[in-house]
């Protein structure tokens, strides 16, 4: 099996809708679809209109719509927490970005991607590490896992719990590494790993991978809510709170769900895989949360493992534990605060 890349998303802002549908058709021949463009909140980077752009006080920028009676956009630079390369020629003076991109040139825009690649490789090395547990996951078994290529350790997997990534591993590390159970005490992640919850790791597989990856018994039998997902509120959009809503009032299958949510099928498809990999959903009815109609806090004190319900064996590490949280289930469930 080969390592699939992540899908990564795009954002603009100040293009026209001609300038925005001819930057898509060119980011497609350019990426071979590894990047493609997202609502500019949800982005992994930004392009911006450098020709609409003006400077303010305190570092911060007004990007004029590129659409007729289109809103402005403010940024404050310095708290930018992705890379952003705006478009030549420049409006202002003495506006010096970082990065600068020719929207009419295929090899400035292949440039500027190859840039915002190097920025995200941990993001990518996440995802590489999850595909393969993904691959794996019917012998990886519970404990403590290391990951090496060419014997140096590229990953480490607790599967109760934390991971780590070495940030500057490469997909082709992952194709063909080394995996060992190693014991507790040796299972520490080095510093300059990247960490990340495997709730979170799974999370990020899930919405950026290209496959199909929701089970098949997932599409013909009854879906129940399990539990709250263990992942920061920021990364679930709407359609996922939708599907937690909807099964934490009723369970319901793949085509009720599609009714009731209005969403299409690989739309569907797509919000139930990632809350399947949390483990916040489950097609096994002994595993479902308790029913909306009794006590709140019993919800609350259901499963709060971090594996889908099919990569979770019961043991005396994954017995129910009580989340500190408000029994209010107005989202339909306590986010967890990370």
């Amino acid at each position: 099996m080969s390592i699939e890349l992540p899908l990564l998303r795009l954002g603009l802002a100040g293009f026209s809708a001609e300038q925005q549908g001819q930057l898509s058709t060119l980011l497609q021949q350019v990426s071979s679809g590894s990047w493609h463009l997202a609502r500019f909140a949800d982005a992994d980077a930004w392009w911006v209109n450098g020709a609409r752009v003006q400077v303010l006080l305190d570092k911060t920028i007004r990007i004029a719509s590129g659409e007729p009676g289109g809103r402005s956009l403010h940024l404050d630079l310095p708290d930018v927490d992705r890379p952003i390369a705006f478009s030549l020629p420049l409006a202002p003076r003495n506006f010096e970005p970082l990065y600068t991109f020719d929207a009419r040139s295929e090899s400035s825009v292949s440039a500027i991607l190859e840039r915002f690649e190097a920025w995200m490789r941990p993001l990518i090395a996440q995802f590489c590490l999850a595909s393969r547990i993904l691959e794996q996951e019917s012998v990886l078994g519970p404990g403590i896992h290391h990951v090496s290529a060419d014997g140096a350790l590229i990953g480490v997997v607790n599967m109760q719990g934390e991971t780590g990534v070495l940030p500057t591993a490469s997909p082709v590390d992952f194709e063909n590494a080394m995996w060992e159970h190693v014991h507790s005490s040796a299972g520490a992640i080095p510093e300059h790993f990247v960490r990340s919850s495997l709730a979170q790791l799974m999370w990020q597989f899930a919405v950026r991978t290209s496959c199909d990856i929701l089970p098949t018994r997932y599409r013909t039998g009854l879906l129940y809510f399990r539990r709250p997902p263990r992942l920061s509120p920021r990364l679930m959009n709407d359609s996922h709170l939708l599907l937690l809503r909807e099964l934490a009032c009723a369970p319901g299958d793949f085509e009720s769900l599609q009714q009731r949510t209005g969403l299409g099928g690989p739309a569907l498809a797509r919000g139930l895989a990632a809350l399947y990999f949390v483990g916040a959903i489950t097609a096994d009815a002994r595993r479902a949360a308790p029913a909306r109609g009794r006590s709140a806090d019993s919800v609350l004190t259901h499963q709060q493992s971090v594996l889908p319900s099919g990569m979770d064996p019961d043991s005396a590490a994954n017995l129910p534990r009580k989340l500190q949280a408000s029994a209010d289930l107005t989202a339909p469930m306590p986010l967890v605060q990370r």
